[in-house]
């Protein structure tokens, strides 16, 4: 079977095609340096049968850390030792590790990256409310380097390669999005592409500098907004065209911003309670007021949401095939062995992004392994990512995950 085929992402060889795409662990101290909760919650994954895990998003710089608690960060050398020892532990276990790098940009708040938050234009954040500080350009340049930094980092700490965090409106994704990025400036809008690519440039070419062309460097990409304007089939082909020409190893096309960041998951219902409790931007502390703010955020949100469908992003991994020989990753709505099998069967990606079956049962891929149509217990409830914001490391809220995350 294709799904349990080895498969290439540039210098690495992966044992199948099946990724434990990011998700966030929420197991860090302040600092950012990673404990021993997420060592043993990776070295579980591991265990699971995987061909690669990419992990949570971990920040390049303190002016670019998220608002979740318990976010890893790699912005010094000091936390090489403790990512280390997930590497080793990871390694036990026949399974390769990316770790997503990133930049929060405008998706973050004061009390989290220590100042007004930086973007590459003034535009407010509607979902964070706060209006950024527009960045100079020796600041783009600081933290290009950020990232080089904390590639080169991964690298010394025996990570198989990174993986480039441009999408879901954060900061890379930010200077590549028309609707965000008004700068005037080389880091502005190609009007050719009609997308900003060449922060995304300066940062791939950064990171090879850093690195060499040897260490794996993956993207992971938008290939739709929930935000109009977002971007059009076009601005979609270019961006993939521009990642082909600057030889990244591998895309994983996802979608989304956190402007409506339950269409990033999708849900099949919306569990308003859990963020009215928990959502530093929906909290309402007063159970009486929470009935009112369920029918106001109903009434608001409710018809720009979009439900939960099986391969949800499977149609952009597809456009993207058609224009790249790089690896494609589809990650979005992978419910069942069948949908697996199909994708990578079809050649519609090389290979199959999961997270939340894997929240829900770690050993998904074992049970897929024994029977090619198993379906997974997630029910789609996303209680596991609307919880991120409360403090508490990630796990299912229905199932007791067995490496006890």
């Amino acid at each position: 079977m294709k799904l349990f085929e080895p498969v290439n992402i540039g210098s690495l060889c992966l044992k199948n095609r099946v990724v434990r795409s990011a998700a966030f662990e929420g197991m860090a101290d302040p600092g950012g340096v990673p404990g021993a909760k997420y060592e043993a919650h990776y070295a579980g994954l591991a265990e699971k049968g995987m061909g690669l895990i990419i992990t949570g998003f971990a920040y390049v710089g303190l002016d670019g850390k998220a608002m979740q608690p318990g976010q890893a960060g790699i912005d010094n050398d000091r936390s090489i030792p403790l990512f280390s020892r997930v590497t080793g532990s990871v390694h036990k276990n026949d399974c390769a590790i990316f770790l997503q790098i990133a930049h929060a940009g405008r998706q973050t708040v004061r009390a989290a990256c220590g100042g007004r938050p930086v973007a590459p234009s003034g535009k407010r954040s509607w979902y964070f409310r706060c209006r950024p500080s527009p960045l100079t350009s020796r600041e783009i340049e600081r933290i290009i380097s950020g990232f080089a930094g904390a590639a080169r980092r991964a690298r010394d700490a025996g990570f198989d390669g990174v993986q480039l965090h441009c999408a879901h409106g954060y900061l890379v994704h930010q200077f590549i999005s028309p609707s965000i990025n008004n700068r005037k400036d080389a880091y502005g809008i190609d009007r050719e592409l009609g997308i900003g690519g060449y922060f995304l440039e300066c940062v791939i070419n950064k990171i090879r500098d850093a690195c060499g062309n040897a260490f794996p460097l993956a993207v992971k990409i938008s290939g739709d907004s929930d935000w109009r304007p977002g971007l059009t089939k076009t601005q979609f082909v270019n961006l993939i065209k521009l990642l082909d020409i600057a030889g990244v190893d591998a895309i994983e096309v996802s979608c989304g911003t956190m402007e409506q960041a339950l269409n990033i998951f999708r849900v099949p219902a919306i569990p308003w309670d859990t963020i009215l409790a928990y959502n530093p931007r929906y909290r309402v502390n007063n159970k009486a007021l929470r009935g009112f703010s369920k029918l106001l955020a109903g009434a608001v949100h409710v018809p720009s949401l979009k439900k939960f469908s099986p391969a949800y992003n499977l149609h952009l991994a597809r456009v993207a095939k058609e224009h790249t020989t790089v690896p494609v990753i589809s990650v979005g709505g992978f419910r069942t062995g069948t949908q697996l099998h199909d994708t990578v069967e079809s050649g519609s990606a090389d290979l199959t992004g999961l997270c939340r079956p894997f929240i829900c049962e770690p050993d998904f891929l074992l049970k897929v392994k024994e029977d090619p149509s198993y379906k997974s217990r997630c029910v789609n409830c996303s209680r596991c990512a609307i919880m991120c914001d409360s403090g508490n490391a990630t796990r299912c809220y229905r199932i007791r995950s067995s490496y006890g995350a």
